[in-house]
């Protein structure tokens, strides 16, 4: 059996050291229960800021809309910066592996990215969200597929597609096509209706799903990001509402959802499940039809600019 926590807690809003010292207290508290495995939400570190527009409408923003986002781009991290090498050595003091999202500035420009964290290893691997959804795409960048590749551990094949990136079928089967067993989903989407999308694609992948989300309350961000809300909200409501959850590959939910609450989630992983739900069903093995179908996957790191000689 493999042991695994899903997280369902809210970041620090623009406080990413704050964001690391809360989930190393969470990791302490994990490992206290024999997992193996924890799996945070998406910008768990540096914050999902939902509600905010950063003053921006069609051919304008404002000035105040910029310097919230200069107060987003300064509680993001870097993967080489004091944050993240805090967070690793909780991994390596508790000897739980980690996947945690966080939002990544490289270079000038800001990535929601899910990072994994290996005891002995570090930062064993990243992947940069693919596709931000809607106003996502004027404060993230999008990722490309030289970060698709998933994490080898000794309990299993743990791979990150994160939020609505679960609704590109591509991306899921180039996931499966690698061996995925753990298909770990941090999302941002508190709506009743993921739970179905979560089924499904621990049923059409043969995988565990291990999807985690926020429970944030309005009061926990700062005035400037609450008044965004409008007067309906008050302190206590949730803004983000969790519903975070585990599925075994046969589509039975071992844990959650949960909403409105800061939780923790736990389930012992039958690994021989793997292999007994792919005796009617491989979606890249016996089920694929490559006589008909074939999908072509660009593994190759993209640049802008390339300086030859």
């Amino acid at each position: 059996m493999t042991r695994v926590a899903i997280i369902q807690a809210a970041s620090v809003p623009y406080d990413a050291m704050a964001s690391v010292e809360k989930a190393a207290g969470i990791l302490r508290r994990v490992a206290e229960q024999g997992a193996q495995l924890a799996v945070f939400p998406e910008a768990f570190i540096g914050g999902y800021p939902k509600g905010a527009a950063f003053g921006s409408v069609v051919g304008n923003r404002s000035a105040a809309g910029r310097a919230l986002y200069q107060r987003y781009v300064e509680g993001a991290v870097a993967l080489d910066g004091p944050e993240l090498a805090a967070f690793a050595e909780s991994v390596e003091q508790t000897g739980v592996t980690a996947v945690v999202g966080i939002i990544e500035q490289y270079g000038r420009t800001l990535y929601c990215t899910a990072v994994t964290f290996v005891p002995g290893r570090g930062i064993a691997g990243y992947h940069r969200k693919l596709m931000p959804t809607g106003q996502e795409r004027l404060i993230w960048g999008f990722g490309d597929g030289s970060t698709i590749e998933p994490v080898q551990t000794d309990f299993g094949v743990l791979g990150s597609v994160i939020c609505w990136e679960n609704y590109m079928p591509a991306l899921r089967q180039a996931m499966y096509a690698q061996g995925v067993q753990l298909y770990c989903a941090p999302t941002a989407d508190d709506r009743p209706s993921w739970a179905s999308s979560m089924v499904h694609v621990a049923l059409e992948g043969r995988v565990f799903v291990l999807s985690a989300c926020q429970a944030i309350r309005l009061g926990e961000y700062p005035q400037q990001h609450r008044e965004a809300f409008g007067l309906d909200f008050a302190d206590d409501d949730y803004v983000m509402r969790g519903g975070s959850m585990i599925v075994s590959p046969l589509g039975e939910v071992l844990a959650g959802p949960v909403f409105d609450c800061e939780t923790e989630l736990y389930a012992d992983l039958d690994m021989s499940q793997l292999s007994q739900g792919n005796l009617d069903f491989d979606v890249v093995g016996h089920y694929a039809r490559p006589d008909v179908f074939e999908l072509k996957v660009n593994t190759a790191p993209l640049r802008a600019v390339s300086f030859d000689g």
